[in-house]
């Protein structure tokens, strides 16, 4: 398996070297050359197996040469032994049609672990047989970097460096990120937005003289690792649900577009994928772009749910180059002239080809409470607030999909993130569970700077270790 550049001009890589380099030199993302394809008899032969089983047969036409197939399942064993569920990922019937796909039973309760667990372990094993030191830039609207940070705290050859926006994650997150006082672990919060402290690790990632300096790799989204790993639940939820001889649809509440691109990956893999519902809250570009066409940027709102705080969907640009025939050098253009204006319509063919798959809605503060306390009063499940906008989605979208294909919500996230929201819907302030132990107990560690790009890339400059 190699991966090209969604922009072209990058040089294609294997598994272990993409996993390393996170983002392409080019500024492009990663993507594989062909999309594996699995036939109607592989993926019903998935059908009771267990979650590591299930990924090992999902992952090893991405890992290819990489990795020996008992080695991928030691990696397995080990990153998914950490979670609290058996089933890693269990499904949850919440009516007749509509399920719950439980993704917060890892160590920071949040979907993120499921593929950053195995991502520290990755980025372990390929830097084990490697003289070079690993500098990880991240940047956090609030789960990726305490999954992050939980991942790689303590690991040799590794430093981290995760920026946050200052006053925009909700308490517990923070503290999952600060409390972790590993002397690799780094947290800054920058005083903007999310959108502003993933343009800077992007610029860090373009920045010649830095790159020349540190090993730069990423833990986001933008990372083909950690997709791979995240493309593994929707088989594990589908062939439980009747896959391949009946279509599954899914909804995943969404900013940054990896967990629902994971999905699209699995439909180009074979798994019968009745509609991808894309659920964003307000801050809704994604929702406009599927719908009408407009990729184009507003101000960020700050919401209940800020994981989906987003305008930029880095992940999206994947999905335009697939549609786009793959053709890096126009991908390469587009997004450069949305780069430099912040708006960019959609061609014909990326509309047209979207349409085929995709649905979306946006949901707003009160569609997000409603659906909270629909699934505590009928189902009895208290939902945080990114998994009620995923629910309110797939109920919006739910007349125009054929009665006898099952629904599922991905559940992104344990309500205890977010005790304020859930209470100030439901009336009930749900708690940690004892897994997460003392949280706000223990001391805090991290940095305030400004958003400023110079300023940012110094401070890091004067604690990563060189690569050599």
């Amino acid at each position: 398996m190699r991966y090209i550049s969604t922009r072209g001009s990058a040089p294609a890589l294997d598994f272990e070297a993409v996993t390393l380099a996170g983002l392409a030199s080019d500024g492009g993302l990663y993507i594989p050359e062909a999309w594996p394809r699995f036939s109607a008899d592989e993926i019903a032969a998935l059908a009771g197996l267990s979650y590591v089983e299930t990924a090992v047969r999902v992952m090893a036409p991405f890992v290819g040469d990489a990795l020996g197939e008992d080695e991928l399942r030691a990696l397995c064993t080990q990153a998914y032994g950490r979670f609290s569920h058996d089933a890693v990922t269990p499904l949850v019937q919440l009516d007749h049609r509509h399920w719950l796909l439980e993704l917060f039973h890892g160590p920071t309760l949040a979907f993120k672990d499921v593929a950053l667990q195995l991502l520290g372990l990755l980025f372990e094993r390929f830097l084990s047989q490697r003289d070079t030191h690993l500098t990880i830039v991240g940047a956090t609207s609030g789960d990726t970097g305490s999954a992050a940070i939980d991942a790689v705290a303590g690991r040799a050859k590794i430093d981290i460096f995760m920026l946050h926006p200052a006053g925009r994650v909700s308490d517990v997150q923070r503290r999952q990120m600060t409390t972790m006082l590993a002397p690799n672990v780094h947290n800054i919060a920058i005083e903007g937005s999310f959108d502003d402290a993933q343009a800077m690790v992007k610029a860090l990632f373009a920045d010649r003289e830095f790159t020349g300096r540190f090993a730069l790799s990423a833990v986001n989204s933008i990372n083909w690792a950690r997709l791979m790993a995240q493309v593994v639940y929707y088989f594990y939820a589908g062939v439980r649900l009747g896959a391949p001889g009946k279509a599954i649809a899914f909804a995943v509440p969404t900013g940054n577009f990896g967990d629902v691109f994971a999905g699209y990956v699995a439909a180009q893999m074979g798994l019968p994928v009745e509609r991808l519902i894309v659920a964003t809250n307000v801050n809704d570009i994604l929702h406009r772009a599927l719908s009408t066409g407009d990729y184009s940027t507003g101000q960020v709102v700050p919401t209940a749910t800020p994981s989906m705080d987003i305008q930029v969907s880095s992940n999206f640009e994947r999905l335009l180059f697939d549609l786009g025939a793959r053709e890096g050098s126009a991908m390469a253009a587009q997004m450069q002239g949305f780069e430099a204006s912040r708006a960019m319509k959609l061609t014909n063919a990326q509309r047209e080809g979207a349409a085929k798959l995709f649905a979306s809605a946006r949901i707003d503060a009160d569609a997000m409470s409603l659906a909270m306390r629909w699934a505590n009063e009928r189902a009895g499940q208290i939902l945080d607030p990114h998994t009620a906008v995923g629910l309110a989605a797939a109920m919006h979208h739910a007349d125009e999909i054929d009665p006898a294909v099952p629904i599922v919500t991905l559940a992104t996230a344990h309500a205890g993130k977010f005790r304020d929201a859930v209470e100030r819907a439901t009336g009930i302030r749900p708690g940690l569970p004892a897994r997460v132990g003392s949280l706000f107990s223990r001391e805090e560690r991290f940095v305030t700077l400004p958003a400023d790009l110079n300023v940012v890339k110094a401070w890091i400059a004067e604690r990563a270790t060189p690569s050599a």
